[in-house]
């Protein structure tokens, strides 16, 4: 094949793709001249299409591209020629560039001059056209809101030469919404960090636009570390906010379904609890709500402890407990355990003035066989007396160690809430099962009223050492003169 051959086919081949174009179909090309009126626009090997200068200005008139630069267009006709369009500016608009618009669908500019019945009237080049007032915008606005607005419509009817128009902004913004949603869903993955903004503010959580309509939600328990009770403290309606998506769900029923966090790009303060918290601190926390089990305490914004029921002293009182603790107060609290897997810590409550409220070391001896120690009855069983010793140290009594006759009240004698004063008898390893006897300390009191008596200088020398109870009864009697 010649050079004249293959130059022949090239342009032919050229000549017949032009041919393919159609009405309505968006083109990128290279502006290659420009004219007084029209810019050449090369569509790569396709031949070269025309689009009016007029098109290529800004709102002051100049013109906004230079030779070499490329644009989208959308071809409005292919008659003599491919036209193009990337707009119809409100001043220099023809009545063909209107039924143009119309048939390919091409945004038109206008400006909305006044209301009339049902709609506006809107100024579209040297015509005026009608557009409802369902069709202004996508949202319920005030009517006076667009009056003297310039906005981009779409012809939705072309009647009379173009002398009757309706004209349609909605059907573009929600266009425009579709092509945005798409966009979005794309972007939104497991792991993203996006931004939106606050749509709306439930009692549950925020509903967070993340554009082109696409929504997700911001759950309550996801805003902070620290707990949340009312999410309009937090954000309100048009906030902007970054937020990382957590999950979405994949099912053409729930494809909208979109869950997010704002305190995963926060640093979670558990990650440095191993490094500032441990068994024995006592730390001021505030106390966020109370439950029937115990009162919930933070140690610091996203560190939030238990004060379990059995940390508190009994009172004889049914929940007497939480007369002691409210929601907000603030107090001194001893941490007993710490669970940096669950997250969890458990916390006692100091009494206010104490010398561990005020940091020192504890005072209370050492829980260990043949330690004397002060408690209070928590509670009566059958079998023996339950008495709270420290927190979350809980001993018994049998009641073979009470001291207490069988056929006696033993309520009578350890009412609960009462004080009442133990030896530990024995105790398991893990701490948990405490054996205690309030008999053994009778025993000792006795012990040392005998030990004194016999100390005393005036005391007469026993003949013999006979039984505890005789030295008692000797002590007792009256001295002879």
């Amino acid at each position: 094949m010649t050079d004249h051959d293959e130059d022949f086919a090239a342009m032919f081949e050229a000549s017949i793709k032009a041919k393919r174009f159609n009405t309505g179909q968006t083109l990128e090309g290279t502006i290659v001249a420009i004219g007084p009126e029209v810019a050449f626009v090369d569509v790569g090997g396709k031949g070269e299409a025309t689009i009016e200068v007029e098109e290529l200005k800004d709102e002051d008139g100049d013109i906004e591209v230079a030779v070499g630069d490329r644009i989208q267009a959308m071809v409005v006709s292919t008659a003599g020629g491919v036209r193009l369009s990337r707009k119809l500016v409100r001043g220099a608009a023809t009545d063909r560039q209107l039924e143009d618009a119309f048939r390919t669908g091409l945004p038109v500019e206008g400006k909305v001059e006044q209301e009339v019945k049902g709609g506006y009237e809107v100024r579209i080049a040297r015509q005026r056209g009608f557009c409802p007032f369902s069709q202004i915008d996508t949202l319920r606005t005030e009517p006076s809101a667009h009056i003297g607005k310039v906005y981009a419509f779409r012809i939705v009817e072309y009647k009379e030469g173009g002398r009757n128009l309706v004209v349609s902004r909605r059907a573009l913004l929600e266009e425009e919404q579709r092509a945005m949603a798409a966009e979005v869903r794309r972007s939104i993955v497991a792991g993203a960090v996006v931004t939106g903004r606050v749509a709306s503010v439930r009692e549950f959580g925020a509903f967070v636009d993340l554009g082109g309509g696409v929504q997700g939600l911001l759950h309550v328990s996801e805003m902070g570390w620290s707990r949340v009770s009312d999410p309009s403290a937090v954000l309100k309606p048009g906030d902007e906010i970054t937020v990382k998506v957590l999950r979405v769900d994949a099912s053409e029923k729930d494809k909208q379904k979109i869950s997010l966090g704002l305190k995963q790009l926060a640093v979670d303060p558990w990650s440095t609890v191993h490094e500032t918290y441990e068994i024995g601190q006592v730390r001021t926390g505030r106390v966020t709500r109370v439950a029937d089990f115990g009162a919930f305490v933070e140690l610091e914004p996203g560190v939030e402890a238990l004060a379990h029921t059995s940390t508190f002293a009994p009172t004889g009182r049914s929940e007497g407990w939480t007369s002691q603790v409210t929601q907000g107060m603030t107090g001194a609290f001893e941490i007993l355990t710490i669970d940096l897997e669950k997250k969890r810590i458990g916390v006692a409550l100091l009494p206010e003035g104490s010398a561990r409220a005020g940091g020192s070391a504890p005072s209370q001896p050492e829980i260990v066989p043949g330690a004397r120690l002060k408690g209070k009855v928590e509670r009566l069983e059958k079998f023996g007396v339950f008495v709270f010793l420290a927190p979350g140290r809980t001993g018994l009594i049998p009641l073979s160690e009470t001291g207490v006759a069988k056929e006696a009240d033993i309520a009578r004698t350890f009412p609960i809430g009462s004080d009442v004063e133990v030896v530990v008898l024995e105790i398991d390893p893990s701490g948990r099962r405490i054996r205690l006897s309030a008999k053994a300390v009778l025993d000792a009191r006795e012990a040392e009223e005998v030990r004194e008596y016999t100390e005393r200088g005036d005391a007469a020398p026993a003949e013999g050492f006979g039984s505890l109870a005789d030295k008692l009864r000797g002590a007792l009697k009256p001295r002879e003169k």
